[in-house]
């Protein structure tokens, strides 16, 4: 009789740890992990101007500093948990919008027990309170509309038409893919100042 194996559902990581995507534990998560995979990441599935993709890495940073324009007095806690926002992308990607509608599953739930892991194991809350989530999600959408009328092609009409016109209160960031090795060391070096 055939030995029935089950699929594998973790992920090695460079640093040794093995990632289980279904039921994923903090002690398996590590801020080099997260770096490394994040750095490698593109935005826009790669469709973006430069050398170089745009990546999460670089996303990850850029919503945290806007996070920080628009509410000035946010707790190192909250930044860190902004830094941290896509931080799930270092294992499961970046999946573009349209494609997380078309998956069969619940895609959503998936990506936020993966985070909900990397929150613990960072002394974080497993979710963000509420109105810090809706924060986060202004500064996410107000980089998208940056990211698109400087790197995606996007004019500025077309991207006011997807992600609304961006707070007056930022400031507009100057925006140049970085090689993966730097996006890395950027990422990481936010997240040391955050948590030291």
């Amino acid at each position: 009789m055939a030995k029935q194996t089950q699929a594998r559902a973790w992920q090695r990581m460079l640093s040794g740890r093995r990632l289980d995507l279904l039921d994923p534990s903090p002690m398996d998560v590590e801020i080099e992990d997260i770096a490394h995979g994040l750095a490698r990441v593109a935005r826009w599935n790669g469709q973006t101007k430069g050398a170089h993709a745009f990546s999460v890495a670089q996303h990850c940073v850029l919503v945290e500093r806007l996070t920080a324009e628009l509410k000035p007095r946010l707790s190192r806690e909250a930044r860190l948990m902004a830094l941290l926002h896509d931080a799930s992308e270092y294992v499961i990607g970046d999946l573009i919008s349209p494609f997380k509608s078309a998956v069969g599953i619940d895609y959503k739930d998936f990506e936020l027990r993966l985070l909900s892991a990397i929150h613990l194991r960072f002394g974080l809350p497993a979710r963000a309170p509420h109105d810090l989530g809706v924060l986060f999600k202004q500064a996410d959408i107000a980089s998208a509309y940056f990211e698109a009328t400087q790197l995606a092609g996007f004019s500025a009409e077309e991207a006011k038409r997807f992600f609304g016109t961006p707070s007056k209160a930022l400031r507009t960031p100057r925006l140049a893919p970085l090689a993966p090795a730097d996006a890395q060391a950027l990422f990481l070096e936010r997240f040391r100042r955050l948590t030291a």
